[in-house]
């Protein structure tokens, strides 16, 4: 079963939440705004289920209410950000905003960020650079208990270390590819888990490395209180994906990289190397804007497979999603809102 809420009302009731764990009122407003944002755009993996672990990493003191990004390095073209374990939600969108500036004033500008909380759905930060006509790349690693498996592997070494990659498309909506390095992401199986529902074969192991289809192995400590893996997507190319977003994202960034036995801290902290570069100052864009336009519209006049409504590019599920949700509102189901309300009693 689930709840059907509005946009708004789990936007006042999420910032509510994060308020009352220390958050200053316009950070928890940051916060609950893209959690929510993240549920309407069909993500609920990142949206407002996210709350009760978040309540959890601040009482156990590996979250920070109210931190800033602490510039460490800034030579305009290159920025060095420390994160200063704040909620990924604001950190990242002051990164995302000195990397803006720096780039439209020098053409180009790498973000190197590390110790952050939870960045949340890495899409949002490509959405703010494709907003200011500038292409952005943007490599993740994941400091939290290892839920994936190198390819040839039987337990979880990594994290889901997303990929993203935002390219404004002149006159037209952008396109916004954004995807965990794993088959799936890791809170998608606590939504499957929650709801009670078995995934599609090769998503996952268990315990002990062998296929399953129970999405509660990388969510709830198993008899033997081990846990289970996710797989990478792509078997061996997913695999070396996931490992450059942990060197790019953990090493280069000065985050870190996770070397250690698992551990049952709630904390989920990201590193993110953020490449941001304006198409207006490489003498290319004319070419680029019309170059872009005409294969996406060569992509889209292909005929659609069977069964399929034909051809999309990224970014177009997730406005769908959002414009669908809007109007139907967000559904969700009894366990996640049960968390919340269990996260809520325990800040009193």
């Amino acid at each position: 079963m689930a709840k059907t809420f509005t946009a708004q009302d789990l936007r006042t009731r999420c910032a509510a939440i994060v308020q009352a764990a220390g958050s200053a009122p316009e950070e928890a407003r940051l916060v609950a705004d893209n959690l929510v944002l993240a549920n309407l755009s069909g993500h609920d993996s990142h949206g407002v289920g996210m709350i009760p672990r978040y309540v959890d990493a601040v009482l156990e003191g590996g979250l920070a209410p109210n931190a800033s990004a602490k510039v460490l390095l800034d030579i305009g073209t290159m920025l060095t950000l420390d994160g200063q374990r704040g909620y990924g939600q604001v950190i990242g969108e002051q990164a995302m905003q000195l990397g803006i500036a720096r780039a439209k004033l020098h053409g180009n500008c790498i973000v190197a960020l590390g110790n952050s909380h939870h960045l949340g759905r890495i899409g949002h930060w490509a959405e703010m650079a494709v907003a200011q006509n500038l292409v952005s790349l943007h490599f993740v690693n994941v400091l939290s208990r290892p839920v994936v498996a190198p390819w040839g592997g039987g337990d979880g070494r990594f994290g889901t270390n997303p990929c993203c990659i935002g390219v404004p498309l002149k006159g037209s909506e952008p396109f916004v590819l954004d995807f965990a390095t794993s088959r799936v992401a890791q809170g998608k199986m606590r939504v499957a888990h929650n709801e009670g529902r078995t995934v599609e074969p090769g998503y996952l192991i268990d315990e002990q490395g062998r296929p399953t289809t129970d999405p509660g192995v990388v969510v709830v400590p198993q008899a033997n209180g081990l846990f289970g893996a996710l797989m990478t997507f792509g078997e061996h190319k997913g695999y070396g994906m996931a490992v450059a977003c942990e060197l790019l994202g953990g090493a280069l960034t000065g985050g870190g990289t996770w070397h250690r036995a698992p551990d049952s801290a709630r904390a989920v902290v990201n590193g993110m190397l953020t490449i941001l570069i304006d198409p207006a100052r490489l003498g290319t864009q004319d070419g680029f804007e019309q170059e872009a336009l005409a294969f996406v519209d060569w992509l889209k006049q292909g005929p659609a497979a069977p069964g399929s409504d034909g051809v999309r590019i990224a970014g177009e599920p997730e406005r769908e999603a959002r414009t669908r949700r809007e109007r139907e509102g967000i559904a969700i189901d009894d366990q996640t809102w049960a968390e919340i309300l269990a996260a809520e009693k325990k800040l009193g």
